[in-house]
């Protein structure tokens, strides 16, 4: 099986998107093409180990979990995750990919829940936005946008009205850790009445910034 570089293989409770507070094993992969402005996981961009496939499932075996995430970084930089992504589900685990959107999902395992991150102007990563992924997503897909200010979440409500993105799938809203109250974001969705589901990051409220979660 193909190796890929792994920057940590962990077990904690998931944070975001629809499996949130379920015990998950985390698959970090090394490597990610983008810089957005509030990313916290700048250690995964270089590094790493190499691992073949083999290895990934006898570590995540060791957590007797149901659900595993393969993270990064972004995972699809690597291209041998779209291998490691369909070992998972064929060993039966409930799969999920965090991608930034920016790379081609086409290619990904139809079993695996694929939750798109579309880049806000306030990432600093807008113009990576890869729009033909919005075709490519699944009714059992997930959309969550990160939202750093005012100004992202009306650029956020237009691209979610222009693209009628509810029709497609789940649409996260989501404050940026540390950068936008989460009250604010709250009542805006209210006041606008928006179809979308607000998600808190779970994880920063149990550890903040520690490492492994």
């Amino acid at each position: 099986m193909s190796a890929l570089r792994v920057t940590e293989i962990f077990h904690s409770l998931q944070g975001e998107a629809r499996p949130a507070g379920y015990p998950t094993a985390f698959i970090r992969l090394t490597g990610c093409p983008l810089r957005c402005v509030y990313c916290d996981t700048s250690h995964a961009f270089q590094g790493g180990n190499r691992l073949d496939i083999a290895e990934k499932l006898e570590r995540v075996a060791a957590f007797s979990v149901r659900h595993v995430c393969v993270t990064g970084g972004e995972p699809l930089a690597q291209p041998a995750c779209i291998e490691l992504l369909g070992a998972l589900c064929d060993s039966g685990y409930t799969v999920s990919l965090e991608t930034s959107g920016a790379l081609d999902i086409s290619a990904v395992d139809s079993r695996v829940m694929v939750v798109l991150d579309i880049k806000t102007p306030d990432s600093g990563e807008c113009g990576r936005n890869l729009w033909a992924n919005i075709s490519r997503l699944k009714r059992e897909d997930q959309v969550k946008f990160v939202i750093c200010s005012r100004a992202d979440y009306d650029w956020s409500r237009s691209v979610l009205a222009e693209r009628r993105l509810e029709q497609l799938c789940e649409v996260l809203f989501s404050p940026s850790w540390g950068q936008l109250p989460a009250r604010d974001l709250a009542e805006w969705v209210l006041a606008d009445r928006l179809p979308v589901r607000f998600q808190l990051q779970l994880h920063k409220y149990l550890w903040g910034d520690a490492p492994g979660h």
